[in-house]
């Protein structure tokens, strides 16, 4: 099969063998395949939890056909249309635990699938396990026009926050987080903008706050968020250390919560997915959670896409068509 290979030269396409499925795994004919903030990382040869190095295949998520099933895996069967979570998307086929996949919409295209899978366990997870945002609460996203944020400003308001502020440091992406359900869209370059979150609710602050960005914003975050606030750690796209106001975090009575992927088992993942199914699936069905598309590229260009990721030009998600 085809597949995009990190080398010593970077990631490039060649013939590889195509993976076998264990006892618990299927595999599935890619038909597309999202790009994530951690393909850049194990694109360059470093390690992303269990995954990195020379002849690693990037790619967290796809859509596609099921090839092939191994003995243990329930409720999936060949032919079936799914959407996955896992490693090595970046190919013709690819392998994941059955717990990791989800049926798709009998009218979604491969395209919109493979859009969905990360971002949808990710928030899930974020903000209605650890945030345990409540209806009539309010929240702050951090890094809100990344796919994975616009996800965020959609379950927020599917579950019923009364105020959805999201963030973005550009002007025309800011701009549109207001499609994706936020109520206030802020630019943290502005020194003002944890008082402007406080304003936004009252001077109350903010209950929940998922922070993608860390290190520029942490004391700022706390600035923002309310008495008892709940902060949930998703992402460091500004950096993984900077500055803690301890004090401040002592004074609101902060429970500051870290999560990620890489060090959880697999019975943990498929619990995440499972309920994210049983919350969301009737949305996702409907059609009413959605991230945009950025721009498409063939397999063969795999690096052009992730310049475009790197250059932080995209809004929405940018995908591989095998």
């Amino acid at each position: 099969m085809r597949a995009a290979v990190v080398g010593d030269r970077g990631v490039q396409v060649r013939e590889v063998p195509a993976p076998h499925p264990k006892a618990n795994e299927i595999l599935v004919k890619v038909r597309a395949a999202s790009l994530n903030r951690a393909d850049l990382a194990v694109a360059a040869g470093h390690q992303h939890g269990p995954m990195g190095g020379p002849g690693t295949i990037p790619g967290l998520e796809w859509a596609g056909e099921v090839a092939e099933v191994g003995t243990e895996v329930e409720g999936v069967r060949p032919g079936d249309r799914v959407m996955c979570s896992g490693a090595g998307g970046y190919a013709e086929y690819a392998v994941t635990d059955y717990g990791r996949v989800s049926p798709m919409p009998a009218d979604m295209s491969f395209e919109t699938a493979t859009t969905l899978p990360l971002a949808l366990q990710t928030m899930h997870d974020a903000i209605i396990t650890n945030g345990r945002l409540q209806p009539g609460e309010s929240i702050l996203i951090q890094g809100a026009s990344s796919g994975v944020g616009l996800m965020g400003l959609q379950i927020a308001r599917w579950r019923g926050a009364a105020v959805v502020i999201g963030t973005s440091t550009n002007a025309e992406r800011r701009a549109r987080l207001a499609e994706f359900g936020a109520t206030f869209a802020l630019d943290t370059k502005d020194p003002d903008w944890p008082e402007q979150v406080r304003r936004a609710t009252a001077d109350r602050g903010v209950d929940v706050i998922i922070d993608q960005v860390s290190a520029p914003v942490a004391n700022g975050n706390m600035k923002a968020a309310a008495v008892l606030g709940r902060i949930v750690n998703v992402g460091r796209l500004g950096g993984a250390k900077g500055e803690f106001d301890f004090d401040l975090h002592a004074l609101k009575r902060i429970s500051y919560i870290g999560v990620t992927f890489r060090t959880r088992s697999i019975e943990e993942v498929r619990e995440i997915n499972r309920k994210m199914r049983a919350d969301l699936w009737d949305a996702v069905t409907a059609g009413s959670l959605r991230i945009p598309i950025d721009r498409s590229y063939p397999l063969n260009e795999v690096t052009s896409a992730l310049a475009r990721m790197r250059a932080n030009q995209h809004f929405g998600k940018i995908l591989l068509i095998p």
